[in-house]
């Protein structure tokens, strides 16, 4: 059976990072230059990171909603959709986006020469919308002054928390990813007493130790995104980076989480902008404003290699409506299902022409 290797997603974290955020221009052309990126990535990749086997470079590609109809068309992700507006007492956007490119690498020197080779290629085809530069702050400490991403899962409960399975077989090895441009008004929140900043976020400052569940408030930001499903936490994968502009009193995080489906995610967003219950909303979005809002599958590294950048969006049925067209019964009860594999978090996408078997 064939081997799918999945892209990158639980690539162990850096210290730089860009996010870029596409919408495709008009017409089949662009279109088809797209799907030609999508089939040389993993070799632009190579070419880049080969300069530097110790650099970590890696690079994600997420798909939206209506561009994976106008790439790919039938069959689609189940769970592929656009990013759902919420509004509470804040408001988290729902903003333009229709290809996500995520670089990570040891440094940022690997990330822009990179970004600006899938720019090269996509030039007159794309429209950037959003691009913001990430980097990891001393200490692992987001611009708040707290720790970011202390629960992460690792090893298996990564691969499990982020990558698809039979649940949607078509599509096993990818995953969804939400990312999110949060702006943090520093000025107001470094008045904030450090207790309160304590009780905000749920954890202690200096420690980075979680406060007891029983001194823990309802509005505090990490009991609001614990989700729990018949007893048991449900995981995701975050990579989230502080960003800023001094000159511009521009600072904030940058939201990016991955999981094998969007609703946990969605649901930490329920939760913290209209509460749970209702009216406990996370009091971080007092000081912490989200300035974009988007959805993405990424599919595996296989399946970005094996796009044909020629080819007609397929039509017919999509993975929302099973197939009422008869077929032989050894069709139905003997198709392979594809071994996975993880990306190896080195160069991050698999060969363009080698793809083992076992």
């Amino acid at each position: 059976m064939s081997l799918v290797v999945s892209q990158p997603v639980v690539a162990r974290l850096t210290r730089s990072a860009i996010f870029l955020v596409v919408t495709i221009n008009p017409g089949a052309g662009a279109e088809a230059t797209v799907r030609g990126l999508c089939a040389d990535l993993s070799s632009l990749l190579r070419g880049v990171g080969f300069r530097d086997l110790d650099g970590q470079l890696s690079c994600i590609m997420g798909v939206g909603s209506e561009a994976w109809d106008r790439l790919f068309g039938a069959p689609r992700p189940k769970d592929l959709h656009p990013f759902r507006e919420i509004c509470g007492v804040h408001t988290a956007v729902s903003t333009p986006g229709d290809i996500l490119f995520h670089l990570r690498a040891a440094s940022m020197d690997l990330c822009f020469e990179l970004a600006t080779h899938i720019m090269s290629r996509l030039a007159g085809a794309v429209t950037v919308v959003d691009e913001v530069h990430g980097f990891k702050s001393f200490d692992d400490r987001d611009l708040l002054g707290f720790v970011d991403g202390t629960e992460n899962p690792v090893g298996q409960a990564a691969d499990v928390a982020t990558l698809i399975g039979d649940e949607d077989a078509r599509f096993a090895g990818g995953s969804y990813v939400i990312v999110q441009k949060y702006l943090h008004d520093l000025e107001r929140w470094n008045k904030v007493p450090v207790e309160e900043q304590e009780n905000i976020i749920g954890r202690h400052k200096l420690s980075d130790i979680e406060q007891p569940d029983a001194v823990k408030k309802p509005y505090a930001h990490n009991v609001l995104t614990s989700i729990e499903e018949n007893g048991e936490q449900i995981q995701i994968l975050r990579d989230n980076m502080p960003f800023g502009e001094v000159g511009k009193s521009e600072f904030g995080t940058y939201f990016i989480g991955y999981a094998r489906a969007p609703q946990p995610i969605e649901t930490m967003l329920d939760n913290m902008f209209i509460g749970n219950p209702p009216g406990t909303y996370d009091h971080l979005l007092d000081f912490s404003r989200a300035a974009t809002g988007c959805l993405f599958f990424v599919p595996t590294a296989t399946f970005l290699d094996d796009v044909d950048p020629d080819a007609e969006p397929a039509t017919g049925t999509s993975a929302h409506e099973p197939s009422t067209t008869s077929q032989p019964e050894a069709s139905q009860t003997e198709t392979p299902q594809p071994a996975l594999s993880r990306g190896d978090g080195s160069l991050g996408i698999g060969s363009l022409k080698e793809r083992g078997t076992i």
